[in-house]
């Protein structure tokens, strides 16, 4: 059984009908906590237009007290940055546009399915504070370290809608891309790379790309993390709204810089507007890229100018180059390389693939 408060009742009727399973509908907040006094199994809680923002954080609070198991799901008309942070912040799996109440019936039976899989993925973010870092390169090369146990199934995702490289880098047709289907099932998404990987692609046209405003972010990710052990996201150095519920609901973050002193600024600003955001300090993981001597900065110099610790250095290397031409991992291409070795360190040691149970599609505060 399903909750849904704060929702009209032709809305009511159309969410129901999508989302394909009995819906209670209640007509405000405290008709919401009187219910949730009584026993239940269940398992959405959705807090539709009408419940006012600052009632959100106490309607989750008192679920995640009676309901634990819930999954709880924010309904605005055409939500924008903002919301979605706030949203999330306040305890919610998920902001959904309620301007189309059929798809966020699809998308609310998405998420129900991703708490149902014991076994739902981790999603993890590669993101960069200024473009030509190489997120692309790590993010390529962490998802085919995962894919090499035997346990795993990776998702590389990219969501870099402008530059769009991870398809050119490995030598990938679009025949299907992010845009290829609405986010309630992306199997009509998926470009196998691998055995155990596969890969969505952003698409290019101008069309495709409209057609995204229409889907879901949250939606999309939780229905990848059904499918996947782990979900790979490639993002642009820009903080639109796929990325930033990219980062939010991330697990962990890698966050990518080269040793030159522009980079390590525009890192610095990056991990001072994750702080802001309240994404937490000891989910992410700072990765020096293209790492030289030469450069005649020290990791203590680097973690001093961007006033964080150094998880790992890749080191520069024309294996990379010969690999991009060779349109495979480097991984793959030249497995016992300086690069390869610095990649599988550094999933050893902050992304172990021995971690066991469900990965929470939720961001967490700076502790």
């Amino acid at each position: 059984m399903s909750i849904a408060c704060g929702m009209h009742g032709l809305d009511s009727v159309a969410f129901c009908r999508s989302f394909r399973g009995p819906v209670r509908p209640v007509a405000d907040v405290p008709s919401l906590l009187a219910l949730l006094d009584r026993p239940g199994l269940d398992d959405l809680v959705v807090l539709g237009p009408a419940v006012p923002d600052d009632e959100v954080a106490r309607c989750v609070a008192r679920v995640r007290a009676a309901r634990p198991g819930a999954v709880v799901v924010l309904l605005r008309r055409a939500p924008n940055l903002l919301q979605r942070h706030r949203g999330l912040q306040a305890g919610v799996d998920a902001v959904v546009a309620a301007d189309d109440v059929a798809a966020a019936g699809r998308a609310c039976r998405t998420f129900v399915s991703a708490r149902r899989g014991a076994g739902s993925g981790r999603v993890i973010t590669v993101h960069a504070g200024r473009g030509g870092s190489g997120t692309t390169t790590v993010a390529v090369n962490v998802a085919a370290a995962l894919a090499e146990c035997p346990s795993r199934r990776v998702c590389l995702l990219d969501l870099d809608l402008v530059a769009s490289d991870l398809a050119v880098t490995l030598g990938l047709e679009r025949g299907r891309t992010l845009a290829s289907d609405d986010g309630a099932d992306p199997d009509g998404m998926v470009t196998p790379l691998s055995p155990r990987l596969d890969c969505v692609l952003a698409p290019t046209t101008p069309s495709a790309l409209r057609q995204l405003e229409a889907t879901s972010p949250e939606q999309l990710l939780a229905a990848l993390a059904v499918r996947y052990t782990d979900v790979v996201v490639d993002t642009p150095a820009v903080l639109n709204p796929w990325v930033h519920t990219a980062l939010e609901l991330a697990e962990h973050r890698l966050l990518v810089t080269t040793s030159d002193r522009p980079a390590l600024v525009a890192l610095r600003r990056t991990l001072d507007s994750l702080d802001l955001l309240g994404m937490r300090r000891d989910a992410r993981s700072v990765v020096v890229n293209r790492s030289i001597p030469a450069a005649r900065l020290s990791t203590e110099d680097v973690e001093r100018l961007i006033r964080s610790p150094v998880a790992a250095h890749v080191p520069a290397s024309a294996d990379v180059v010969a690999s991009v031409n060779a349109r495979v991992p480097v991984l793959t291409h030249l497995p016992h390389s300086a690069v390869s070795q610095a990649v599988r360190a550094l999933v050893r040691s902050r992304l172990p693939v021995h971690a066991t149970g469900p990965h929470a599609l939720a961001g967490g505060a700076v502790p």
